[in-house]
């Protein structure tokens, strides 16, 4: 930090970033970011599916499946919601790429510890730190990329890449059959987080890559760095389309700063912008009541209510993966093309409806394991994109300063609502065996995201194509203003 000169600087940096056209540089930066969130669908996955198998005599732990699908659930989730915040002051404070580098080493450490669980308090404890991990990621992961895609391919980009947790998920479902239904029971579930390990240590050679974000560097007082890192940039994409970039000429002054203090964040967040944090809660709550729930209890569903075999549950959820995995990916450009209103209210609108039917469906016998399956598909088709746009969202609508603890405050807060009581209150519901239970945590996943869809359609930013700094000014560049 001694290197480190604080003054107020005229910079164009991201302007420069925001014209540049696609090329393998932003590839890289894509699979080096972006695959955090195959980890976390692997992960959620293997726990869910496991759930039946972990329960079983001989598995080596004494612990029941409602265990694994509320207990071990919420203790995985509680760990991401505390990573993210603790992670995420440090990535506003230290920069993006050290923290997706301690965090991805953070995962890969507690999940190869979860591998070698001997009893059920070893293995919550494994849970809790992988989640403790995996939360840090998010925070720094998703503002790098929003930092480092240019504005007019930064929605689709954002949705597509958080939408690849239903690859991590597909995968997950795939492996695990093979694992449960080949090998000794006290072996198959400790090859399946194995894997996790090896994927993960992937993505690290990978990561390494990446460079600090140009807009973090030139704001905390490094714009010498900034400036080479974006000419290198600019060069290499030169090369690469055989062509010369033009020069913007909108320039950004900047009051530079090492760090921002906890006051000025919530100012910000509550005071400055009140209607966007209402925003932040409203899809955060909604997709994480409804994902985390489904994910780590759908086996449970199969098994309980359709009498599938806990070795065999994964191919149904690799079904679901699927259908998850094509609602970003068909839908990701239109949140650019039509904007980002639309699409936010319309996918959770949509999806909550069509769950509210699926409910109804399953309460009338109408269903089984491959129609509810179907219908799940349906309906996370469209709320796959909902809940990628809200990652999406908290880190483009708040000043850059505070990225990544917005990303961290709004995960935290609507996943600790969300993603801690569904679970719980889902494997409690469909532990019971009735079908009016189960239908019940159906129906009222579908209201939370309904009434996410309701505040996003009156609450949402019209972002799209707009750069970061237009969409909310740096607080930097606001105090130079006054």
């Amino acid at each position: 930090m001694s290197q480190v000169q604080t003054a107020t600087v005229r910079t164009n940096v991201p302007a420069r970033l925001d014209r540049l056209p696609w090329s393998r540089w932003h590839w890289m930066v894509v699979v080096g970011l972006g695959t955090v969130w195959i980890l976390d669908g692997l992960e959620v996955t293997i726990v869910g599916n496991l759930s039946g198998q972990l329960a079983k005599p001989g598995s080596g732990l004494h612990i029941t499946q409602t265990q694994v699908t509320g207990l071990a659930a919420a203790v995985y989730v509680a760990g991401a919601c505390t990573g993210a915040l603790f992670f995420g002051w440090l990535t506003d404070r230290f920069g993006r790429r050290k923290l997706f580098i301690i965090t991805l080493g953070v995962y890969l450490t507690a999940t190869a510890l979860t591998a070698f669980s001997f009893s059920a308090w070893w293995f919550f404890l494994c849970r809790f730190f992988t989640g403790f991990g995996i939360g840090g990621e998010y925070a720094a992961i998703n503002s790098a990329i929003d930092e480092l895609i240019p504005a007019k391919y930064r929605g689709r980009i954002d949705i597509m890449i958080n939408g690849t947790f239903w690859l991590g998920a597909l995968i997950g479902s795939l492996v695990t059959v093979p694992l449960l239904t080949e090998l000794p029971t006290n072996l198959g579930w400790r090859m399946a987080f194995g894997l996790g390990v090896v994927l993960g240590l992937v993505i690290l050679l990978v990561r390494r890559n990446v460079p600090e974000s140009p807009r973090w560097l030139f704001i905390h007082g490094r714009d010498r760095e900034a400036e080479t890192l974006v000419g290198r940039i600019e060069r290499e994409v030169e090369r690469e389309k055989r062509e010369d970039l033009p020069q913007p000429d909108n320039y950004i002054t900047i009051r530079q700063r090492r760090s921002i203090g906890f006051l000025t964040i919530a100012r910000t967040l509550f005071k400055r912008y009140p209607r966007r944090a209402v925003l932040g809660f409203a899809l955060f709550i909604g997709q994480a009541f409804l994902y985390n729930a489904v994910t780590f209890g759908y086996a449970q569903v199969l098994e309980t209510f359709f009498g599938v075999p806990s070795g065999w549950t994964g191919y149904y959820y690799a079904a679901i993966a699927i259908g998850n995995l094509l609602g970003p990916l068909t839908l990701a450009p239109l949140f650019d093309i039509v904007g980002r209103k639309p699409m936010i209210s319309g996918t959770y609108l949509l999806s909550g409806v069509l769950l509210l039917v699926t409910a109804f469906l399953f309460t009338q016998g109408r269903l089984t394991a491959a129609t509810m399956t179907a219908c799940w598909c349906v309906v996370l088709f469209f709320a796959s994109a909902g809940a990628s746009s809200a990652y999406l969202t908290v880190s483009e609508v708040f000043p850059m300063e505070t990225r990544a603890m917005a990303i961290a405050f709004f995960y935290a807060i609507g996943t600790a609502a969300g993603g801690i009581t569904g679970p719980l209150l889902f494997a409690k519901l469909v532990g019971t065996g009735r079908v009016t239970d189960a239908a019940l945590a159906f129906t009222i996943g579908g209201i939370v995201m309904i009434l996410g869809g309701i505040v996003a359609s009156i609450l949402a930013v019209r972002a799209e194509r707009r750069s970061l700094e237009e969409i909310a000014r740096p607080l930097t560049a606001q105090e130079t203003a006054e």
